[in-house]
């Protein structure tokens, strides 16, 4: 059923994009797309936070933002699938259009702005998985802040309290740069007060998965440096570097650069993999990493894993390979590890830092 994606792919792209992905989550909710990948190669497999992922290759927040099919997108190979981001109150987002593709380039630019059914669906949602799902991965949140929040750090701790006992892990977002204001959470002070509130609302809720941080991949060297002492001293369990891009590379077609919003793909690899070994140099291994950012292949997620990622997410590369990329990103994982005399994926985390 994954290589029947193949067939159905240029209709798919025939659509405006937003009208694409709405079908393509339809389709896996009622098993149109299905997966069934062979188990994966052993080499594969990552221990951390006291879960075992079976590989490590995960879905980036985005794709299911509403929590309708996290356990169709693991049925399709996935180690780990991250929903959202999910806000307190359902918003509509910014005004259409907002997303647009670059097939040439492999890539997108988007200017969604936190669309999504609000943290009420979403929960339901999750909390009925956990009562009828056999687990087959990991299933982390991506929570964010209303547009309109006079207390964005109230948001986050009204997210944080309701999903953590309904998920594997938790992310706070405070780099998209679609909702005005939202990436000055990261500056030192904000973000210091921010993960306080956060901090506490997870030590509050039923459960206390591990809480991570997402950042934007358009640091300088003293914000980074920053945000990670930031990290380190709050005690937070890791991050994910990196969200869309405001720069525009060279190469991109006039007419979408000028597009407002963020880059995602393969011209964002470069920079988000050196932003990710700035950050590997920074912690020094206190704080577990995931590489996000241009992933369209195994080697692509090995440039990650080597240059300090313990696990890796991708989203764009699915958009232009379809579901058939997971086993393939995989499979060639697997060789160059081997090729490289690594027994396990673990061993090569952070080896180029």
């Amino acid at each position: 059923m994954i290589d029947a994606y193949r067939l159905l792919r240029p209709i798919v792209h025939a659509l405006p994009p937003e009208t694409a992905h709405r079908w393509t989550v339809k389709a896996l909710r009622s098993g149109m797309i299905r997966g069934g990948p062979p188990p994966d190669d052993p080499i594969l497999q990552v221990g951390l936070w006291g879960t075992r992922f079976a590989n490590p290759i995960g879905l980036a927040a985005g794709f299911d933002k509403n929590a309708e099919v996290p356990d169709a997108l693991l049925r399709l190979g996935f180690g780990f699938v991250e929903v959202g981001s999910v806000t307190p109150r359902p918003q509509s987002g910014n005004p259409q259009p907002r997303l647009f593709r670059l097939p040439g380039q492999g890539a997108l630019i988007n200017r969604l702005g936190f669309n999504n059914e609000g943290l009420d669906a979403v929960a339901g949602r999750l909390a009925a998985r956990r009562q009828c799902a056999v687990p087959r991965g990991a299933v982390g949140a991506n929570v964010g802040c209303n547009r309109d929040s006079a207390d964005p750090a109230a948001d986050y701790r009204l997210g944080i309290a309701r999903l953590a006992p309904l998920v594997d892990y938790l992310v706070i977002n405070v780099s998209s740069p679609n909702t005005p204001g939202l990436r000055l959470l990261q500056q030192q002070a904000a973000l210091r007060d921010l993960l306080r509130v956060a901090m506490g609302a997870r030590s509050t809720a039923d459960a206390s998965p591990p809480l991570l941080v997402k950042i934007a991949p358009d640091l300088g060297p003293q914000d980074l440096e920053d945000i990670v002492a930031v990290a380190v001293e709050a005690g937070i369990d890791g991050l994910v570097v990196s969200n869309t891009t405001v720069s525009r590379p060279p190469g991109l077609p006039q007419r979408l650069a000028q597009e407002a919003g963020g880059l995602s793909g393969r011209p964002l690899m470069a920079l988000s993999t050196e932003t990710l070994r700035a950050t590997a140099r920074l912690t020094g291994g206190r704080l577990p990493l995931v590489g996000v950012g241009g992933i369209a292949s195994g080697r692509d997620a090995y440039a990650k894993i080597r240059a300090g990622a313990t696990l890796v997410q991708l989203y764009t590369a699915l958009v232009y390979g379809g579901p058939a990329l997971v086993g393939a990103i995989k499979r060639e994982l697997a060789a160059l590890l081997r090729a490289d005399g690594f027994a396990n994926v673990m061993d090569a985390v952070g080896v180029e830092v």
